[in-house]
């Protein structure tokens, strides 16, 4: 039996995947591990290459368009079941996720769910820090193909300089997600043809 943390990153952004992570500890985890929203950029970085020596990651990458699909709690649920395949996790598991909703299948009976549990609990501080970290990269790299829309400094999330960039261009239809307020809005107001 081990112990599994889950966290996620990039729900409540309007562009870019929806990432989950399931962290199991292999070795000690590195001490002042926490929530990454508490940690500067450099630190996250820096506990990112300890973790990836201590610990064993499932990624469970879910893409706009799949969460165009199929909303934000079957995307969570898809993005659950990825990592915990990856990783391997066992139905006799204890599985601690951040938040207050289990989205895993009924087949693991050893879940829970608390806020804050990416404050808490080591292993989720470190799935949420390797999460954050993972997530930043990506988008990092696709603000190199769409360098108008800022992705580098906002990743994804609904900042003024992201909206600016979403009223001016229009929004990107593989990385914007179709349904979230404003994308929805401003694509019925502005009637942009669907850029790629």
């Amino acid at each position: 039996m081990n112990l599994i943390g889950v966290d996620e990153v990039g729900r409540g952004c309007l562009a870019g995947p929806l990432l989950v992570i399931a962290a199991r500890q292999e070795s000690k985890l590195p001490d002042g591990i926490t929530d990454s929203k508490l940690l500067t950029k450099e630190q996250r970085e820096e506990f990112f290459e300890v973790l990836v020596s201590v610990c064993n990651f499932g990624e469970g990458w879910v893409k706009p368009v799949e969460i165009n699909q199929r909303g934000l709690a079957g995307a969570m649920r898809l993005g659950i079941a990825r990592a915990l395949r990856q990783l391997g996790v066992k139905c006799t598991d204890v599985i601690i996720m951040d938040g207050p909703v289990n989205y895993l299948p009924r087949r693991y009976k050893k879940v829970r769910c608390l806020i804050d549990a990416d404050l808490n609990f080591p292993i989720v501080s470190a799935a949420s820090v390797y999460a954050k970290v993972r997530r930043d990269r990506y988008m990092i790299q696709l603000a190199k193909m769409h360098p108008r829309y800022g992705f580098d400094s906002h990743v994804g999330y609904a900042t003024p300089k992201h909206l600016q960039a979403l009223d001016k261009f229009g929004a990107l239809k593989r990385i914007h997600r179709q349904f979230f307020e404003p994308v929805y809005r401003l694509n019925q107001e502005k009637m942009w043809p669907q850029q790629q």
